[in-house]
């Protein structure tokens, strides 16, 4: 069967690669050297408009395209794209001075002066208006322009408050669409403690954090209120270009919005990548951590491939230390996105400019505006490998091993009062169950709580703290049909409405599933250990002691088989990792935040026993991953080194073809410090 989506705008069935580009900053005859360096770097693509309101709407009323039309004309007459933006990330000084409901306003109640960007309040009608009739000059304009290829809304949407009376007003009215009337209400949220009981809407706040539901309602608000700007700003486009896709920047897995609802409003989604390459953590682990949200990206839209809107060819200036990419890496975090499911690589930025704040953000071009540089030939080497991978477009891969990360969740850990504020770490703790799995070489998809289970063979659900209506009933349902879960501590404490379970945790019917009861949690301070040590005999054959840290659940086991036990402190002896038969299925429950070795045996284990597939069968040396991906016939594999040595892997006497080399290989083949290689085995 064959299992491969079309490319991101038939127009241009190849990878897209280029970068944000901004020649409204730049004198016109600057911009035919950008064609001709655009072409030595294979350039296919550029982000154009980004910020760009004032150039193209200098006064309100007039609109100024004409220097636009020739930028556009140039990259058709070179054989290149866009990827046209409407200007929404920051608008003109002209429109604040005459409207300043268009500026937000901050948690005091100050209107905040012209500046910086993002400072728009979505909910003013007056942004909504001039929004949508700058995106209509620009659709009515270039619809028919063979130049557009994608529409880029704004720039990193991100979930900046603002509490004027508009946007008040819209979140009380918010709350009614939930709340039948604020006797729920007050239940929801839990007010009658320290007496915070509402007796009035308009007496409706989102500033005290003491009130965890009301500031978890908030978070989703602003998402909703974010996604229902960005409907706005796209009506014209719907209307004008129908079969252009349209997308909007992500930003990793950052707190302030809801990806995943706003994933389903997109065609296709993008997202911008930055990762702080050799710092003091050691590259395979950023790696593995940024390979965790290619594999979010990849899973919103249930496999289809995403674009790399943005990423940085060289140093990211606004990082505490702005450290240039080794040789090597630039190719080779490239197509680490690629490995994951993306069909373009794209960066901020094209040209360096020559003031602001981002003067010294890396860039392709840089201030001496010449191809006569490293980085210049490192973006050339990234343009030459992507010609060679166009068989890769529209592949994918479909993981038997999912890891749910849940924006929701994670809301409801940051606004706790409990555990400790350091010793929280959701995000890390998802990532660290995920590392074994990327170290072998599993493909895995990351997931929010109300995806699809049933395709899966394992899942893994670390420190999920809050259960949505109706997660834990699919939970169980998952493993009662042969499903293998696993759970942690710190799991099925709250409702959705961040309310703790009663009777109980984990709440919601998991007790039964999981076989334990969750008395208390131990926290401890960063110096201090414990150990967990395995059960003679126990089912998953694993023997000896494993380091524990942090945060350990005491638990009774309550029908489940003991697998290991607390080995200090005053609950030595009780259970510390459990598993319990449930109908088809298995479910596993790690009571303890416990070391690397422990994940990594553990995650072997059950994997090897699930007959999970891995991309290759040899051991991968530390540092080193393979990814695959796939249309059901060809397989690409992407072996992939982020180690600062020379690695050495063991490809057995099936023979491949290396896409990027050019040549066959098989038996041992040589990774070289940061290096990759793509590989298609032969005669499948």
């Amino acid at each position: 069967m064959i299992d491969r989506y079309g490319p991101i705008n038939p127009k241009c069935p190849h990878f897209l690669h280029g970068g944000d580009y901004n020649p409204d900053q730049w004198p016109q005859d600057v911009w035919k050297e950008d064609m001709r360096l655009m072409g030595l770097a294979s350039c296919n693509a550029m982000s154009v408009g980004i910020f760009a309101w004032a150039a193209m709407e200098p006064a309100e009323g007039r609109f100024e395209f004409g220097w636009l039309d020739r930028v556009m004309d140039s990259l058709a007459g070179s054989g290149a794209y866009a990827v046209l933006a409407t200007p929404s990330g920051s608008k003109p000084a002209w429109m604040s001075q005459k409207y300043p409901e268009v500026c937000r306003v901050n948690r005091d109640g100050r209107r905040e002066p012209h500046g910086r960007r993002h400072n728009h309040c979505r909910t003013s009608g007056v942004y909504r208006e001039k929004a949508q009739l700058i995106n209509r000059k620009l659709a009515e304009r270039y619809k028919d322009h063979p130049a557009l290829l994608v529409w880029h809304i704004s720039n990193e949407y991100n979930g900046g408050q603002c509490f004027c009376e508009l946007c008040l007003a819209a979140w009380r009215d918010w709350l009614r669409a939930k709340y039948a009337d604020l006797d729920q209400l007050n239940h929801a949220w839990w007010t009658a403690f320290w007496g915070h009981t509402f007796t009035d809407w308009d007496q409706i706040l989102p500033v005290d954090s003491s009130i965890c539901g009301m500031m978890l309602d908030w978070w989703r608000f602003i998402s909703d209120q974010t996604i229902d700007f960005y409907r706005d700003e796209i009506v014209p486009l719907r209307e004008l270009t129908p079969n252009v896709p349209i997308t909007t920047n992500f930003m990793g897995i950052n707190p302030t919005l809801d990806y995943w609802k706003f994933a389903g409003e997109v065609d296709v989604v993008s997202w911008d990548s930055y990762p702080a390459w050799h710092g003091p953590g050691g590259d395979a682990a950023l790696a593995c951590g940024t390979a965790f949200v290619h594999d979010i990206y990849r899973a919103m839209k249930a496999g289809k491939p995403f674009m790399l809107m943005e990423s940085v060819p060289s140093a990211t200036n606004w990082m505490d230390v702005a450290k240039l990419k080794r040789p090597g890496m630039h190719l080779l975090s490239s197509l680490q996105a690629v490995a994951h499911g993306s069909d373009t690589v794209q960066y901020f930025q094209w040209r360096k400019g020559r003031g602001g704040s981002e003067k010294f953000h890396g860039a392709v071009v840089d201030h001496h505006g010449s191809e006569d540089s490293r980085v210049f030939a490192d973006v050339a080497e990234v343009g030459a490998a992507l010609k060679k991978l166009d068989a890769v477009i529209g592949t994918t891969v479909r993981p038997e091993t999912a890891v749910i990360y849940d924006w929701h969740n994670r809301w409801g850990i940051d606004l706790m009062a409990g555990l400790g504020e350091d010793l929280r770490q959701y995000a890390e703790t998802c990532i660290r169950h995920y590392r074994p799995l990327w170290s072998r070489g599993v493909p895995v998809d990351v997931i929010e709580e109300l995806c699809d289970f049933s395709r899966y063979k394992l899942l893994i659900a670390p420190m999920l703290y809050m259960l949505r209506a109706g997660v834990a009933e699919r939970l169980e349902k998952f493993v009662a049909e042969g499903g293998t879960l696993v759970m942690t501590y710190w799991s099925g404490i709250v409702d959705e409405n961040d309310l703790a379970f009663e009777n109980g945790w984990p709440g919601a019917g998991l007790r039964e599933v999981l076989g334990i009861r969750d008395e208390e949690t131990d926290a401890t301070w960063p110096h201090e250990r414990n150990s967990v040590v395995m059960a003679e005999g126990n089912s998953l054959g694993m023997t000896g002691s494993y380091e524990a840290r942090d945060l350990y659940a005491l638990i009774h086991a309550e029908g489940a088989e003991v697998l290991a036990t607390y080995g200090r402190d005053f609950y030595a002896g009780r259970p510390a990792l459990t598993v319990k038969g449930y109908g088809e299925g298995k479910a596993y429950y790690i009571a303890s935040r416990n070391d690397e070795s422990f994940l990594h045996d553990f995650y072997g284990r059950l994997t090897a026993d699930l007959g999970i597939g891995r991309v290759l069968e040899a051991d991968l040396p530390e540092g080193v991953t393979a990814q695959m991906r796939t249309d059901g016939r060809r397989r690409f594999i992407f072996l992939m080194n982020f180690s600062d040595a020379r690695q050495m892997v063991d490809l057995g006497a099936q023979e491949f073809t290396d896409i990027l080399a050019g040549a066959d290989t098989k038996g041992q083949t040589t990774l070289e410090p940061y290096g990759i290689k793509v590989l298609e085995r032969n005669n499948l």
